[in-house]
């Protein structure tokens, strides 16, 4: 078993969005990756894809996932499935924080289809 305290889970920023790491290969996980994403308001990420579905689920605040998709608040939840478009958008005027889950080993693609590999909270 491993236990991750609040207080010592690894934290990984990219693009003003943070990643604080809850579950993945770096901490016992061989199968699942779970982390809290907090997103600035009005912050856009880069559009890519993953190859496995990826569950989203807002704690508090707003989110869009997809490129046109909707808004989602707390309590809301969203699969995207493998290889759909994700662009996290938070239209909000405070951050936003949700839970994602994902099988780990993942492969993450740019939206011209390069490769960006496995990011580190996931790795």
């Amino acid at each position: 078993m491993s236990i991750v305290r609040a207080a010592d889970a690894p934290r990984f920023e990219l693009d003003g969005s943070q990643f604080t790491v809850f579950a993945g290969p770096s901490n016992g996980s061989r199968q699942v990756c779970a982390w809290r994403l907090t997103v600035a308001a009005g912050h856009e990420s880069m559009p890519h894809s993953i190859d496995r579905d990826e569950v989203f689920m807002v704690l508090s605040g707003q989110l869009r996932v997809t490129p046109g998709g909707e808004v989602l608040g707390a309590g809301d939840s969203v699969v995207v499935p493998a290889g759909e478009p994700i662009e996290v958008h938070n239209p909000g005027a405070g951050p936003a924080e949700v839970h994602v889950t994902v099988p780990a080993g993942f492969t993450a693609y740019r939206a011209d289809g390069s490769v960006f590999g496995t990011p580190p909270w996931a790795a």
